[in-house]
């Protein structure tokens, strides 16, 4: 028999009243379900329902609720005492600590006390879903329900199917999560599930980047957010999620995936963590924060003296076309030869390569040579890359003439793939790796990705928007130049690339 979820009288219990706790029995009363709270804590319970109440209520004023609705929600939350008060209960929810022993010890409680087809779920974000339901009598009935904190305002419930997880089971809590007006996306239970794991190709790479000395943390900042379009920089996040949280998720999913390379945690973070330099919470992480405001960053002066005259490389023709049209506007003298004079600033586009492969392979005097990336268009923030020999004079001329016209420039050193083009292939390359091992839909992983993590587009949509190709010539190019597996294209990006079709794109 299967829970009937749209039903009115549906019940669902609680076990766990803090923040999570208090979010999901918001949710569900709101959306007319009957709420029994329980928590181990003598009061915790009752204090919770009060919390959600006023939180409500706060709704209320706003003019967000009608008092009707308020009274209405605040009818179906009820405190229960024991456990064993929850036995009617349809579904149970834990939002318990995140600790396997006692997640496994409160569902051999439970399953004393429930209904033969009450559904067990757990809000784990980080634990196997199956080894909790290993502890049960009947593990079919156990599900993975992970919501993102604070529950009301993030709209995606991720719905874990465990090994043994009746899937009837699952897609009842696929409807309980659309029902509680959020989306519900489906996925196998694997280390991270989908967001977790989608999320580390964004600070994993920029710490790699910050740790190899490309660019100052808050230049990286600068770029991913204004150029790439993220709401923060992957160091703003770290600073706002604390490393203390941060770190612990980075060494668990690689752990948890057996030390594979796209996961590898930084020193970087480990060392900020044993400093206790942990972001927002202690006043001080990457950025330095006052009154909760974090201190401004330096911005370098733009120079004004321009360079006598620029050639272009026409290895990716549009991307020249784009870099000749910024020299034509500002005026300053393009050479059009095959070859540039011997005093002309030379712009080379790379493409997950390095300025300093490209002077070389283009028989270009490095000292004359900047890059500049163009992947995602040139109307944002520009990031220009020098290689080791670039003369200063010529690098600041460069600097001058991106800048002519208003738009900020990052110059940053010699990197293969830069800062986007590497962020945003990993990102990608971490999204194509999850729709490979069919943890969830193509669909699924890019609405997870966008409500759970708020990127701008989800890991496949990016790589369809960039061109798969161009990601795939990115991690081609960065794992020759490093010599890093961290860099392996995933078989579903490498086969899409080759067949020309959008990565969203399920087999049959």
């Amino acid at each position: 028999m299967t829970v009937d979820i749209t039903s009115s009288s549906l019940s669902i219990g609680i076990v766990g009243t803090g923040a999570m706790g208090r979010g999901i029995a918001q949710i569900a009363a709101q959306n007319g379900i009957r709420v029994m709270l329980f928590d181990a804590l003598p009061g915790a319970a009752g204090n919770a329902r009060e919390a959600v109440i006023a939180t409500l209520a706060k709704l209320a004023e706003k003019g967000k609720i009608t008092a009707e609705q308020l009274a209405a929600t605040s009818a179906k939350l009820e405190v229960v005492a024991a456990l064993t008060e929850l036995a009617s209960a349809q579904v149970i929810v834990e939002a318990i600590v995140e600790n396997l022993d006692v997640k496994k010890q409160l569902f051999q409680q439970l399953e004393d006390i429930i209904a033969a087809d009450c559904i067990l779920a757990t809000n784990t974000s980080s634990l196997s879903v199956t080894s909790i339901a290993a502890a049960c009598k009947r593990p079919e009935r156990v599900v993975g329900f992970h919501f993102f904190n604070p529950v009301p305002l993030m709209k995606i419930v991720e719905v874990i199917d465990g090994l043994l997880t009746a899937p009837a089971n699952a897609e009842a809590m696929l409807a309980l999560g659309q029902r509680m007006g959020h989306t519900a996306v489906r996925a196998k239970d694997t280390p991270g599930f989908i967001v977790n794991h989608a999320g580390r190709g964004f600070v994993t790479e920029a710490l790699r980047i910050l740790g190899e000395g490309v660019a100052d943390f808050w230049e990286v900042d600068r770029v991913m957010r204004e150029a790439a379009g993220f709401r923060m920089g992957p160091f703003e996040l770290l600073d706002l999620t604390g490393m203390d949280v941060s770190h612990p998720v980075m060494e668990s999913v690689y752990n948890q995936y057996y030390q594979e390379p796209r996961y590898r945690p930084s020193a970087l973070a480990a060392q900020r963590l044993a400093g206790g330099v942990l972001g927002r919470k202690t006043g001080r992480g990457f950025y330095t924060y006052t009154n909760g405001a974090a201190e401004p960053m330096p911005v370098a002066a733009v120079p004004t003296a321009l360079p006598a005259s620029v050639w272009v490389s026409q290895a990716i023709p549009a991307w020249g076309d784009a870099v000749r049209a910024i020299v034509t506007k500002a005026g300053v003298t393009l050479e059009t030869g095959p070859a540039p004079s011997r005093d002309a600033l030379c712009i080379v586009t790379p493409l997950g390569t390095d300025a300093t492969t490209l002077a070389t392979t283009q028989g270009l005097d490095a000292a004359r040579t900047v890059a500049v990336d163009c992947l995602l268009g040139l109307d944002k923030r520009r990031t220009l890359m020098t290689t080791p020999l670039t003369a200063p004079g010529l690098r600041d001329a460069a600097h001058a003439l991106f800048a002519i016209d208003g738009t900020p420039v990052s110059v940053i050193r010699d990197s293969a793939g830069l800062i986007a083009q590497r962020i945003l292939a990993c990102i990608v390359n971490i999204g194509c790796d999850i729709a490979q091992q069919r943890v969830a839909t193509p669909g699924d992983i890019d609405r997870a990705v966008t409500l759970g993590l708020g990127y701008p587009k989800g890991p496949l949509g990016f790589g369809d928007a960039l061109g798969a190709k161009n990601i795939l010539a990115i991690l081609e190019s960065m794992q020759g130049f490093y010599g890093d597996p961290r860099y392996r294209p995933s078989p579903w990006l490498k086969r899409r690339a080759l067949l020309g079709v959008s990565l969203l794109t399920e087999e049959n």
